[in-house]
């Protein structure tokens, strides 16, 4: 499972199969690859088991692979239907090389809520290891429908059981997160914690798969240190992340909005060019923005290049909007001077911004901050250390 502030216009990440309740499920580019590998395992296996078969073995491996589908489908679909439910706004379901991940935007996350999320996609692989279990005694034994009911009560119950180790990347992962933020009262805190046991949890992996068989006297198959490798690497990548992103927002909570906007002037959509000139000469330091009529809604920032080209005597029959670069909805942040940069940085990266306008609770745009201005703050600041 994975929380993203994806802008979910962005580029589709594979073939798409439905949408359920609005949320888009999709197959990703990189899933033929572990369906290849799964025949390839699986396929022999069956041959060995039932030479019978011929070729036919390794049509069964596809169809465990198609089961193995849609077990990652219905883990993935438990934590969208459950993000829906707790309000987070979820982007897509998508099923790839890694299994799965569910995108959603969880900048308004909540420990509790958080955890919810966490737990129901394992929920859903035990509950579908259960069932394949209830059935198995009603299954014809030795055939290939008890091998299939049997493969996929067998992996469902290991992926509800690896999921819930207590790590990020993983959906313990993010139980501790939960619960560390929850005490703490400190996102950033769980996210670190979790993220350093996500470690822990990777390097006991493939100690497992590697260690535990020198330790017994035998040399480790190559065929499972390879999957610890390709299993421990994402494992790390993503506890490091987690660890980055908990730092970096630490980092971000100590400055405050104030520290780094500039001055805002504002001007409505009906001024002229000419007017808008003569607002830029009194603001030299800072940035107009151009509001809408009743001044409730701003709309974009004023060029200066655009505004410069124009030749003096015309600029009284010009627009201001025909010499603003327009922004997209959502790009004023409603926030007050001491609040964290946080809030700032988050409309930026979802929106791939360089400028958002703060908004005050009397309604006026107090500030604006620049992505430049930003990014030489943080520079001034040690960087966090994973």
């Amino acid at each position: 499972m994975a929380a993203s502030t994806q802008d979910p216009t962005s580029p589709a990440p594979g073939l798409r199969l439905a949408t359920i309740g609005g949320v888009p499920i999709y197959i990703g580019r990189s899933w033929p690859i572990i369906a290849l590998v799964i025949v390839a395992t699986f396929g022999p296996g069956v041959a060995d088991g039932r030479p019978d078969l011929g070729i036919g073995a390794y049509a069964v491996a596809l169809v465990f692979a198609v089961l193995l589908l849609i077990s990652v489908l219905a883990h993935e679909a438990a934590h969208a239907v459950v993000a829906t439910r707790v309000g987070y706004q979820v982007n897509r379901v998508v099923a790839d090389l890694w299994g799965g991940h569910t995108a959603y935007d969880s900048s308004a996350a909540r420990p509790g809520a958080s955890a919810l999320v966490a737990v129901a996609g394992p929920a859903a692989n035990a509950l579908l290891a259960l069932l394949g279990w209830l059935a198995l005694p009603d299954v014809p034994p030795g055939g290939i429908t008890s091998l299939l009911v049997g493969a996929m009560v067998y992996t469902n119950a290991f992926v509800a059981g690896f999921n819930l180790l207590p790590g990020l990347p993983l959906d313990g992962g993010f139980l501790v997160d939960s619960l560390v933020w929850r005490v703490t009262g400190n996102r950033e805190s769980g996210l670190i914690a979790a993220g350093w046991c996500g470690r822990v949890v990777t390097v006991l992996v493939v100690l497992w798969f590697v260690g535990l068989p020198l330790l017994n006297g035998q040399p480790p198959d190559l065929f499972n240190v390879v999957w610890a490798l390709f299993i421990g690497s994402f494992l790390w990548v993503g506890a490091t992340n987690a660890i980055r992103t908990g730092r970096g927002s630490r980092l971000l909570a100590g400055i405050r909005i104030d520290s780094v906007w500039r001055r805002a002037a504002s001007l409505p959509a009906h001024a002229s060019a000419a007017q808008a000139l003569v607002l830029r000469a009194s603001e030299p330091g800072g940035t107009v923005v151009v509001v809408e009529d009743d001044g409730r809604n701003a709309i974009g920032l004023l060029d200066d290049e655009a505004l410069h080209a124009i030749p003096e005597q015309s600029l009284g029959g010009v627009a201001v909007t025909s010499v603003m670069r327009l922004q997209p909805d959502g790009w004023v942040v409603e926030a007050t001077p001491d609040q964290s940069i946080a809030t700032v940085v988050i409309a930026m990266q979802h929106l791939g911004i360089g400028a958002v306008p703060v908004r005050g609770p009397d309604g006026r745009i107090n500030g604006i901050v620049l992505a430049g201005d930003l990014e030489a703050a943080l520079s001034r600041r040690p960087s966090p250390r994973t």
